[in-house]
Order: C-alpha cells, then sequence, then structure tokens
C-alpha cells in the first residue's frame, strides 16, 4: 500500500470538512465545489455535472474492464436529540461526531483514499472511476441515474455505505404506493352514505396478511406495511374517501412492476405507484469479488435498506465502514478506526482482482 498514513490521515481531515458543510439532498452544491477542489488539487481531473463528481483512472490497457467506485455526498437533516452542533465535527477518542460521519462520508473518504492508491500505480487491470454523487437519500433523478450515461459500461460497482465492512450481495426493492379508497359521504348520525375508512380497512387487512409465495434466502419476503393514512374533514360528516400510503420491500423474485399489478387487482382501492425503478439488486455468489471477500474472511449478507445500487444494472456489492444503525440518528459517529480499516479492506479486496 502506498503512502497509508498519508492516505488515513487526509481522508479524516476531508470528512471533517465535509461534516461542517450543510449537505441535505438537493443542496449539496458545498460539499460538491470542496471534492471538486480537492481532486483539482489532487491532479485527479474531476468531471462534474450537477452536484455529481467524478474522476477516472488511465493507468490501464484500453479495452479494460471499468470498475466504479461510488458513495454520496447527501445527508438527511439532522434529528432531534442532537447533544451537539450536526455540522461540528467533534473528535473524542476514537469517536468523530457528525452528520453524515457514518452515513455515508467515511465511506465517501475511505473510497477516496482507495482511489488515490490505485490511481498512483504504474498500471493495473481495470480502469477505475470514482464516482462521489448527490440525492442518494431521496433517490433523486440528479444523483447517481443522471451521469451513468456519462460513465459507459460499467462492468462492476462498488457502492459504499455502512455496512461494518461486510459484503452486501442482495438488497431489497422499494415502492412506495399512493391508496385512495373511495365511499360516500353523508351524515354520521344516519345511516346513510358508504364509509371510505371502511373500504380502506378492508384494504389494508389484505395487506397486513397477505404473503408473496416466493422468499428469499438472502432478503427474506416482500415487506408490505401501511404508513399513513388520512381521511375525513370533521366528525360528524362520513367520509367519502380514504387515502393511506404502502411501503413495500421487494425481493429479487418480484419486480415492483409485477407487486404492484398484483395489488392493483386485487385491492379495492385505487393504487398508484411513485415509482418503479428502485428494484432489488443482486450479485452471485460466484463473482471474482465475492469470492475473494470470501477469501479475505468478508462475510456477506442480504440488505433491507435501499442505496443506489437499485439504479445500477451491472453487478455490484455494498460494502463500507460504519454501521447502518447509526445511520439518520442523533450524534451520528463514526470510528477512526473503522476508516482505516475501510481503506485498508477497499484496497486488499481490490488487489489483484479479476473482473
Amino acid at each position: 500500500m502506498s503512502e497509508p498514513g498519508n492516505l488515513f490521515e487526509t481522508s479524516v481531515e476531508i470528512l471533517k470538512k465535509l461534516i461542517s458543510i450543510q449537505s441535505f439532498s438537493g443542496e449539496e452544491t458545498s460539499t460538491a465545489d470542496l471534492l471538486q477542489e480537492f481532486f483539482q488539487q489532487s491532479g485527479m481531473n474531476p468531471k462534474r455535472k450537477a452536484n455529481n463528481i467524478w474522476c477516472v483512472s488511465n493507468n490501464c490497457d484500453s479495452n479494460a474492464p471499468i470498475l466504479l467506485l461510488n458513495s454520496h455526498h447527501d445527508t438527511v437533516k439532522p434529528g432531534n436529540g442532537w447533544q451537539g452542533n450536526p455540522f461540528e465535527p467533534v473528535l473524542k477518542d476514537d469517536k468523530l461526531y457528525g452528520l453524515g460521519s457514518n452515513d455515508a462520508g467515511a465511506s465517501v473518504v475511505s473510497l477516496v483514499a482507495t482511489f488515490r492508491h490505485f490511481a498512483s500505480q504504474p498500471k493495473i487491470p481495470y480502469r477505475i472511476i470514482i464516482a462521489i454523487t448527490a440525492e442518494e437519500e431521496i433517490s433523486g433523478a440528479n444523483g447517481i441515474s443522471s451521469i451513468l450515461d456519462d460513465l459507459g459500461s460499467i462492468d462492476l460497482a462498488i457502492v459504499g455505505e455502512p455496512t461494518e465492512m461486510q459484503m452486501a450481495v442482495a438488497e431489497k426493492g422499494l415502492v412506495v404506493l399512493d391508496c385512495t379508497s373511495e365511499g360516500k359521504s353523508g351524515h354520521a348520525a344516519r345511516d346513510e352514505g358508504v364509509n371510505a375508512i371502511y373500504c380502506a380497512l378492508e384494504d389494508i387487512e389484505f395487506l397486513r396478511k397477505h404473503k408473496f409465495e416466493k422468499s428469499s434466502d438472502l432478503l427474506g419476503s416482500v415487506k408490505m406495511t401501511v404508513t399513513q393514512i388520512k381521511a375525513g374533514q370533521q366528525h360528524n360528516v362520513v367520509p367519502a374517501n380514504c387515502q393511506f400510503v404502502v411501503d413495500v420491500r421487494t425481493n429479487e423474485h418480484y419486480s415492483n412492476q409485477q407487486v404492484v399489478a398484483f395489488l392493483q387487482e386485487h385491492l379495492k382501492a385505487t393504487v398508484i405507484p411513485r415509482s418503479l425503478r428502485l428494484n432489488s439488486s443482486g450479485i452471485s455468489l460466484d463473482h471474482p469479488i465475492v469470492v475473494k471477500g470470501l477469501s479475505m474472511g468478508i462475510k456477506y449478507f442480504g440488505s433491507p435498506t435501499l442505496s443506489d445500487q437499485a439504479l445500477m444494472d451491472f453487478p455490484s456489492i455494498k460494502i463500507g465502514p460504519g454501521k447502518s444503525s447509526r445511520s439518520h440518528t442523533a450524534d451520528e459517529f463514526v470510528l477512526l478506526s473503522e476508516i482505516r480499516e475501510g481503506i485498508d479492506t477497499y484496497i486488499n479486496l481490490l488487489t489483484d482482482l479479476n473482473i
């Protein structure tokens, strides 16, 4: 490994700067500026589209396979309960506190260090693209999906998210459904009207009880959860409509489109999906990167949470420093030892990898 200490120390300094700059999804201009400037000063010739920044290594054969290293620099908004300033990086012993430190700043800086390591080698067996992208937390149109055509044909991607440096080889998809049950208004004191809430309850009970036949060894069953409901204007009027929202997490056996078509057929309510593009993803356990990871003692698992993997139609794994359970929490932190481990593991995983 070239200059491991320098890679680690620089990574920590970049992460502190990222924490100190507000970068809510869709508002990442300043952190994009920071990353672009760092890449330029490091001689990596960055390209930019909106708030997405990427660089390409050229120390390989012209027909070499392409490896994408990707993570995101946007964050959610800080929730209640923070003891300090979410935008002030605070280091206590091994813990670095700050919004986005764990999700996904640690992955960002570890992947950047990995890119710097391989870009400095005389020759490597693949072309590496490092892409630090925007709007991941909202699966926005101006995130990774907006630059995939610019990046070209990708053979393999590593997506940096907090997984304790374990390999997520499958990931559940997501489709959010806006449902409306129709009734007929009437006076609550008389036996008239059709109560839309009662109509909705029949569909909600179906959603609660229905089990899709095909389950996954890694991801389990399709999970449907009613998360919001709204009906009625005043206490003495039978509501004419009832709106409810369903969060559906799909496994690899069902596309989002298949699940939506099934529910549109079996529910009485009108069912409208917000998007169909966030499908389940997975990679073969025989893929060289999974095999290499297993040989290093890295475990694999199926992830219930969504990432930009859902927007990639090429093989990918999700792996990064930090713990998923710390994401989106008050007093978010990452361990400096996790960043050091992340850099070392990424570099060892990719060294002599044949993709």
